[in-house]
């Protein structure tokens, strides 16, 4: 009788990618933690350009939908209809600053700049006087200073860049604000189930704060334009209505647009007269403390408050980082990022309450 044949068991034992030692798993979990921190890092940097203008466009969606809402307490139609009136009166207002830019400021700025310049070119000249700067010539320091100019609009690029780059975050804005509720539920699908309802917390407040945020900005442009326009007028120092509109453009840069509106604001005065430049002076400081201690905490502080010193190194960050879009939404990003970590802490220290004490 034939014997059957011998079966051959077949072990599987552990390949080369296998670890079982918990020790080396854990290190390897470490080691997978801070090899893809550094390729966030990485993409962030390399990708900073694209990730602002998303960031951009998420900004801009807030205030879409802060503007619907407004016109909600008035106008009781579908959100749709508040949400194109916003987005018409926004394009609106737009095309009539650079048409009236255009058409009536041209010759001004071209007489601003003139100005600035001849300003710049004497205060230069006193410098030396008093032995300041061993160089006569500003040409070294204009270079310098133009050079610097130009690093940090690096990110822009040019005018072309610029209006592209302006067109993207308006068209993800107007998509994200038609329905935000659907990116919120795409994100919050990405997380596990235990988090879903923190991510949707936090989002919602980070929305709120974003909305009183950005409502201050604008009124606090509007407020600077119109005030500095009116007082610059009464006063007599030319240019008055090209230098209100600057003003109130620049409000929306916290810290870095009011140095670079009152340079500007006093130049002109004192190339009107002394007393006129005084004048400027005196309107310059009467705009940021009346805003900045009015205006804005009624609006926005109330809501997040930014240190100043925080906000002005922040944005210097960015801006070396990321050009002239990490200055103009530096705030908005810190604003954000302090929210956030704010929720977070709460939603912790409320599972901790809720924990039995097992002790």
């Amino acid at each position: 009788m034939a014997e059957p044949p011998m079966v051959e068991l077949h072990i599987e034992r552990p390949g080369p990618t296998e670890f079982r030692d918990p020790i080396v798993r854990r290190e390897l979990q470490r080691a997978a933690v801070w090899f893809g921190l550094a390729l966030l890092i990485a993409g962030v940097i390399f990708l900073a350009h694209p990730l602002l203008l998303i960031i951009g466009g998420m900004i801009l969606a807030v205030v879409l939908d802060g503007g619907a809402r407004l016109l909600g307490r008035v106008l009781p139609i579908a959100r749709g209809w508040r949400l194109l009136m916003v987005i018409l009166l926004g394009l609106g207002f737009i095309g009539w600053v650079f048409y009236y830019a255009g058409t009536t400021f041209a010759a001004q700025a071209e007489e601003l700049r003139a100005v600035v310049e001849a300003q710049a070119t004497r205060l230069y000249e006193s410098a030396w006087e008093f032995g300041l700067v061993s160089d006569r010539s500003p040409g070294t320091v204009a270079q310098q200073l133009m050079g610097s100019v130009g690093r940090l609009t690096s990110a822009v690029g040019s005018a072309l860049g610029a209006v592209t780059s302006a067109i993207l975050i308006f068209v993800i804005a107007i998509f994200i604000a038609i329905e935000p509720r659907l990116y919120d539920r795409g994100v919050a699908w990405m997380l596990p189930l235990r988090h879903r309802d923190s991510f949707y917390a936090i989002s919602n407040r980070v929305g709120f704060t974003l909305r009183r945020l950005l409502a201050g900005r604008i009124v606090g442009m509007i407020f600077e334009g119109v005030f500095t326009w009116i007082a610059l007028w009464l006063i007599g120092v030319p240019m008055a209505a090209l230098l209100g509109l600057l003003t109130g453009l620049l409000a929306f840069i916290p810290n870095i647009g009011a140095i670079i509106s009152g340079l500007l604001m006093v130049a002109v005065g004192f190339s009107a007269g002394p007393t006129e430049g005084i004048g400027a002076i005196v309107v310059y400081f009467l705009v940021q403390n009346i805003d900045g201690y009015l205006v804005l905490p009624y609006i926005a502080r109330r809501t997040v408050d930014l240190a100043p010193a925080v906000l002005l190194a922040a944005q210097l960050i960015f801006g070396a980082l990321f050009g002239f879009l990490g200055i103009l939404l530096a705030d908005s990003i810190l604003a954000s990022i302090k929210v956030a970590l704010q929720e977070v802490s709460k939603l912790k220290a409320q599972e901790g309450a809720e924990e039995p004490d097992t002790g």
